[in-house]
């Protein structure tokens, strides 16, 4: 069963960090945040924040499919993958230093995961 569920949750995983990514950009590309109509305009109008929601609605759809065909209990805690590909998007697009207790977090949410899938 882990060897149907993972695949699919690393892909939705992506998905879910793709869209954080796009996200990221597309505020920082919007400008300094107001409630303004010019505001949401620039920010509605930007492509990263619209790919951002295309993520996120093919990430729920996926998301949709894993807990209908596997353990929930399995299945909740592989999104927790989405941490750790966060941790690697922010060294690759956001060029920040990860200091070490981050990456010993990284690496006790893996053995999580590595434990729950057995």
């Amino acid at each position: 069963m882990i060897l149907k569920l993972l695949p699919i949750s690393i892909l939705q995983c992506m998905l879910l960090s793709g869209g954080q990514v796009l996200m990221k950009y597309g505020l920082t590309k919007a400008g300094d945040f107001s409630f303004t109509w010019q505001y949401f305009v620039r920010l509605f109008t930007n492509w990263q924040f619209i790919c951002c929601g295309l993520c996120y609605g093919a990430g729920s759809i996926l998301w949709m499919y894993i807990i209908k065909h596997f353990p929930f209990s399995m299945a909740y805690p592989m999104v927790s993958l989405s941490y750790v590909m966060g941790m690697f998007a922010a060294i690759i697009f956001f060029h920040e230093q990860i200091p070490m207790t981050r990456w010993i977090g990284v690496f006790l949410i893996m053995s999580g995961c590595v434990l729950i899938a057995k």
